[in-house]
């Protein structure tokens, strides 16, 4: 009987089990700074169902979060015109680390440590399935669009590129 490696249980995990979401884990062999595209790749599927979840700041340093197809980009000038502040960017790793709980690379929008506003690029609302961190490096989970708006209550916004 061949021996099946055990995933950890992260707080994103607990999270929707607690809350009762249907979801299934998808690990995958992680590689440094490989991205969504090294995620998609190894667990063969399309990029833009990967969803990344970025920790971002304002210019008063309040911490966001934005959740983004795995092969589009972020107009942070369309960010803040949004959000009505002079500037976001992207928060420094460790900082990130602080308010999320979660190692970058394996940053979940679920069971955060700190709560945080989480906006989400709207056609990611319209999509069957996506991929999005289980908290872990190497591991994502499948979930529906729906469980992002159910459990995070994110702000929709058009800011891809």
């Amino acid at each position: 009987m061949a021996s099946q490696k055990r995933l950890p249980v992260t707080p994103a995990i607990r999270m929707l089990r607690e809350r009762g979401e249907d979801f299934i884990l998808r690990p995958y062999r992680y590689e440094e700074r490989g991205g969504t595209k090294a995620s998609a790749r190894e667990l063969g599927v399309d990029e833009h169902i990967v969803v990344k979840t970025l920790v971002m700041e304002d210019d008063q340093g309040r911490p966001l979060i934005v959740l983004m197809h795995g092969d589009r980009q972020v107009s942070t000038k369309n960010l803040a015109r949004i959000l009505g502040v002079k500037a976001v960017n992207p928060c420094d790793p460790k900082v990130a680390e602080k308010h999320t709980g979660y190692k970058v690379g394996g940053t979940s929008p679920f069971g955060t440590r700190r709560a945080m506003p989480v906006y989400v690029e709207e056609t990611i609302l319209s999509l069957p399935v996506i991929l999005i961190n289980a908290g872990g490096r190497g591991l994502l989970m499948e979930i529906p669009p729906a469980a992002l708006v159910r459990l995070l209550n994110p702000t929709p916004v058009n800011v891809a590129v």
